[in-house]
This record gives structure tokens, C-alpha cells and sequence, in this order.
């Protein structure tokens, strides 16, 4: 098996960053104001509410978030905290987790809007890669999530999450080597192909981000945070026409999508 701290490094692999530079894009800013809040809970609905932001604002349906057994600068352990209040937090956000890995040293979580993930799942073009990538029970919800879950614990690392996460379709099989596309350009993941849909998505992100870093940073009560979503799911990963814009599913079939997916399931 593999730690959640591993799945974290292989998929700032997927980003196209290091573990390092990865921990610094996405930690920085919640280190500027952890200090504001001076609970346990607020402490750990701060972070969250960060991590998070892009789900709660609508402009994806899900996001990893990893933990460590360890202090923080500000000298709390987000991973004791989770355990104790996290269960309550989400709760209170309307927000849903399955937990991928827990090794005791760290934790893993998947967590998502249930409408959103839901709705994203149930896109043909989503199906079609899914069943591709070896995964049985493509219209069960829960059972996608327990194969998911599996994957992640087992030997190597599923490259797919990237569709669980809202990436463009064409940038999760562009960068699995399923299609000829290249290699566009390095945003917060590796974009391949057609680079306009993918580079309006990752601004979205970025404003999303800094609107929620912003709110916190003035001294907004972050459980308000967590509360007080947009509740809407955007457009821009539910909408993305047929199997990956550029291809349509028949040329998948051409290409011999089929064999590997045999192959994946030997």
C-alpha cells in the first residue's frame, strides 16, 4: 500500500509540481491567518473553508484535501482536529467525504458536493472513460467511489481522479496517453490539446480561492464560511460536449480503447 502522503506527491505529479511547491501554493495563505481564530474548530473550518473553496463557490465538484499526524505552525494538528470536529463541520457545509487512506500518520479525504459529483458521474462522456479505466459498476455512485477508494490504497496511483476533481475530460486522457494531444501548457494541472476551456476553469479556481483567502484574512467567522456557499454548480466542467470535445466516442472505439481497457482489468 501506498501513504496519503505518497497519493498527495503523485498527484502534485499530475499538477505538474513538487510535493513541496505544491504544499506551499495551497498552505501559504492559511498559514497568513490561522492565528486569527483562536478555537480548535475554527481553527480546522478556517483551513477547510480554503481547501474547499472551489467546491463550496460551485466551480468543482470535488476536492482532495490530505492531513498529517503532525503540528502546524500555528502548533495544532489539523489531523486530531479532523477526527474530532470534521464529521460536525461538514455537516454544517452540506458537504460530503469519503475518506481514501487513513495511515495514522496522515489522512486522505475526497471531499464533495454530492449534487455536483453526483451530476458529473452521470455524464456519458465520464461513464465511457471510467469503464475505460477498468471501473465495474459505472452507474452506482457509491460503488465508483468504493473502487476509487481501492485504487488509491493499492498499487500505483489513478491517474482518473482528475475526472473526480472536475478536470477537463480532454486533460485527464490527454495526460493518461489515451489520445494525441499535446502537451499546451502547465496551469494548476498539465493542460493538453485546445487550451482556452482548461485556462478559463483554472481562473475560476484562482478567483474562487482568493475570494474565500480575502473573506478569511478580514476576520469572517470561517464556519460562516463553510455555510455560506454559493450552493450553484457551474457550467464549466459539467458542460463539456461530447466524450472530450476535440473526440468523439466512436474514435475512442477506433483507437482501441477497448484492448486497453482488458488489459487494465488482467
Amino acid at each position: 500500500m501506498i501513504s496519503a502522503v505518497g497519493v498527495k506527491e503523485d498527484l502534485s505529479a499530475l499538477n505538474g509540481t513538487d510535493a513541496a511547491s505544491s504544499s506551499r501554493m495551497t498552505r501559504a495563505a492559511w498559514q497568513d491567518f490561522a492565528g486569527l481564530y483562536p478555537t480548535d474548530e475554527q481553527c480546522l473550518a478556517s483551513f477547510l473553508a480554503l481547501e474547499l473553496a472551489e467546491v463550496l463557490q460551485g466551480a468543482k465538484p470535488a476536492n482532495l484535501v490530505c492531513l498529517a499526524n503532525k503540528r502546524r505552525s500555528c502548533g495544532r494538528n489539523l489531523y486530531l482536529l479532523w477526527k474530532e470536529y470534521g464529521a460536525g463541520l461538514l455537516e454544517q457545509s452540506g458537504l460530503k467525504v469519503r475518506v481514501l487512506d487513513d495511515r495514522g500518520t496522515s489522512i486522505l479525504l475526497l471531499l464533495y458536493s454530492q449534487e455536483a459529483l453526483g451530476g458529473l458521474l452521470a455524464q456519458k462522456s465520464v461513464r465511457v472513460i471510467l469503464g475505460k479505466s477498468g471501473y465495474d459498476s459505472v452507474e452506482d455512485f457509491d460503488a465508483v467511489l468504493d473502487q476509487l477508494e481501492a485504487r488509491v490504497t493499492g498499487q500505483g496511483f489513478p491517474h482518473e481522479i482528475g475526472v473526480f476533481l472536475g478536470y477537463p475530460l480532454k486533460d485527464v486522457i490527454g495526460f493518461m496517453g489515451w489520445v494525441p494531444l499535446a502537451f499546451t501548457c502547465q496551469g494548476p494541472w498539465k493542460i493538453f490539446g485546445k487550451p482556452d476551456q482548461s485556462l478559463r476553469l483554472a481562473e475560476c479556481h484562482r478567483e474562487c480561492r482568493s475570494r474565500m483567502s480575502q473573506r478569511l484574512a478580514s476576520g469572517c467567522n470561517p464556519l460562516d464560511c463553510l455555510r455560506n456557499c454559493i450552493g450553484t454548480v457551474a457550467d464549466s466542467y459539467q458542460q463539456q460536449g461530447t466524450l472530450l470535445g476535440q473526440y468523439g466516442e466512436s474514435e475512442y472505439q477506433n483507437r482501441g480503447l477497448g484492448a486497453r481497457r482488458r488489459a487494465t482489468c488482467a
